[in-house]
Parts: structure tokens; sequence; C-alpha cells
């Protein structure tokens, strides 16, 4: 005769509520022999939520995550308009902790092209539970950029190729989760007729802005195409940190992770060299010209002519 002696002394378990399916906790008597439990007489209409990783992405409801984070980015923008800063830090604070902006950070580079590309690492977020755990495991505590991989890229029409540095999968869903926090900053303080590295807005825009300042009468006769030489090369950190409103210990790993060719680390050395390839690059370095790149350009034009510069 079996005897069902309930939880093993001596378990670690806490104890649960009654009917609680957990068939690999309870243990029944048989002939001396310990026996899992493994049918449950829990309706299932009782039974707890599947709590494996795979299940668990599956399920999700992007449209609800995606309009509590646009809540969030909603409250953080109102607050750079009003000028408070402090309440901005907090705001971008609760968004990098959240659960949800965490998931979303890791479905954005998941969903890209540079998906099936792997960090030095070589690891990649292809399954659901691969993605599930990934979302679980960002966090900002000790966090610590890797190198990145280096390669080369053709240039388009041109025989020189250009540096491309290869982020791993962890430190691309770290980039992509704070540029969720940055982004609102970044709109609220740029230019109007500025439509690089910007949300809903394209090439066609900057072509319809281009005419309506060139179609009338009295436009400028004079269009000025501006480049900034060795932009990623020449920018200077120090800068950086003291004016973009993000986490500065996280954005210097950004900027000093370095790159790895060949098997041979080359760390960041100068304060002037932002590595092609990080996805908050962009980001970061249209901010700046986003914040007075009209005012800037129309100093350097002669008075008699109107200019308008276009990002």
């Amino acid at each position: 005769m079996s005897v069902c002696n309930g939880l093993d002394r001596g378990s670690n378990f806490a104890s649960t509520r009654k009917g609680a399916d957990l068939p690999t906790v309870f243990h029944c008597m048989n002939g001396g022999k310990l026996v899992n439990v493994s049918n449950s007489t829990t309706p299932k209409s009782e039974r707890l939520a599947d709590m494996r990783p795979k299940i668990q992405w599956k399920i999700f409801n992007w449209k609800k995550v995606i309009k509590n984070i646009n809540r969030l980015q909603t409250r953080i923008t109102k607050a750079v308009l009003k000028g408070k800063w402090q309440t901005v830090k907090k705001l971008q604070y609760l968004l990098t902790h959240s659960f949800y902006a965490k998931s979303l950070a890791v479905r954005t580079i998941c969903q890209n092209k540079g998906k099936r590309t792997a960090g030095i690492d070589g690891e990649k977020w292809l399954t659901p539970e691969a993605k599930m755990n990934a979302a679980l495991s960002l966090s900002d505590k000790s966090y610590k950029a890797k190198p990145l991989k280096r390669v080369f890229i053709e240039k388009s029409g041109k025989k020189k190729k250009r540096p491309l540095g290869i982020p791993t999968m962890y430190d691309r869903a770290m980039q992509a989760l704070y540029a969720l926090a940055l982004n609102p900053v970044a709109e609220a303080t740029a230019d109007i007729a500025s439509f690089g590295f910007r949300k809903f807005r394209s090439a066609q825009d900057a072509c319809g802005q281009a005419f309506n300042c060139l179609s009338r009468r009295n436009s400028a006769q004079w269009i000025l195409e501006g480049d900034i030489k060795g932009c990623f090369d020449n920018i200077n950190h120090e800068w950086l940190q003291d004016n973009i409103l993000m986490d500065k210990s996280i954005l210097n790993q950004f900027l000093k992770a370095g790159f790895v060719y060949k098997h041979h680390l080359n760390p960041t050395k100068v304060s002037k060299k932002v590595r092609h390839g990080n996805r908050k690059t962009s980001l970061v370095l249209s901010t700046p010209l986003l914040l007075d790149g009209q005012i800037t350009i129309n100093q350097w034009c002669p008075k008699r002519h109107s200019a308008n510069w276009t990002i």
C-alpha cells in the first residue's frame, strides 16, 4: 500500500496553496521507493502559468509593451520641455530598468538583418528561449562592454573599404535599451528641419523640406552641402559624457569598448574615437547636431543669403 508523506522532510520548498500544481515537490512511498506524482488533479483553469522561457516569449502582448513604453517616453519628453532634468533622469532610470523595455530591446535587435551576425563571443539569440533568457539577464550592475569584432566592408562606388565594429548581442541589447531612454530627449531638443536617424522621418521628408525652401521666388540661390571630416575619429568623448543625458558609466563602456582584429585586442586609447557599428553611435553623435545645427550653420553663411541646414 502506498503511503503519501506530503512534502519531504528537510525540503527547502515553502508551503503552497491547496491544490497547487507541483508534481516535482510531492512524493509518495511505493514499496520504500520515492515516486514523483505526475498526474495533477488541479483543473486547467486554476493551474499556475507555464514558466518556461520559450512559452513566455511567444505569448508576449507586444502592443501592450509598446504602449507602456511610449507612455513613459511621453513623460520624459514633457519633462524635457519643462526643463525638469532631475525628473528626466528618474524617468530614464525607470525606463531602463523596466522589464518591458528590456524585452523590446531584445526584440528590436533580433528583428534586424544583423541578428545572425555574432560578436566576438559567437553568441546568437535565434530561439524564443534564448530571447527570453536574454531579456531576464539584462542589467546595468557591473556591466562591462566587450570589444567589438572588426570587419571591413566595401564602400558603395569605391574600392576603399570601411572598418565596421560588430558588438556582441548583449551589448547590442544594452545599446537598444538605453536608446529607448535617450530618444525622447533627442526628439524634444531636435531642430525641426533635421531628419537623420529620427523615428518616423525619412529621406522623402528631407526632400520635401528642401523643396519648400527652394521653390519660392525669393529662395536662396545656393545650396551648401556639409560633411564632417572624420566625425567618428575626432569626436570628443569628454564632451559627449558632459552633454549626453544618460548614465555616464554605461556611456563610457560604449565609448571605450575597443575592438578585436585578427585575434589582437586594440583598446580605445584616445578620447576622440567612436567605433563604427555601435547601435547607439548614430543617436549619440546626431544628438549634439540636432540641438543647434540650424543656428550654427546660419552663422557660417553670408547674411545676404538665407540658408537651411538639413541633417
